[in-house]
């Protein structure tokens, strides 16, 4: 999983619901009361795209923000998860 594209889809999906990142290194979009299962498994975190993007006016500053890539990436190993940062533009 690549830092950089969890970044695009919280922006793109920013007030449709939040971002739940599976250990098999799918995405989905969950609605905002999700109860954290499904089908009996749980997701390796949610990511909440309204707290962690909206506070840029362009993706470009957020995919370079160091500080919300190294907020992602360390929810993620917390949960056991692995995630790479791409390099950047």
């Amino acid at each position: 999983m690549i830092t950089q594209d969890i970044v695009r889809k919280l922006w793109d999906e920013a007030g449709y619901g939040n971002l739940a990142v599976w250990d098999n290194d799918t995405i989905t979009v969950v609605p905002p009361d999700y109860c954290g299962e499904t089908a009996g498994k749980k997701p390796l975190v949610i990511l909440k795209p309204i707290r962690l993007v909206n506070c840029f006016e362009l993706l470009d500053f957020a995919l370079n923000d160091e500080e919300l890539l190294t907020t992602i990436e360390e929810a993620i190993r917390a949960a056991g998860g692995n995630v790479t940062r791409g390099p950047r533009s």
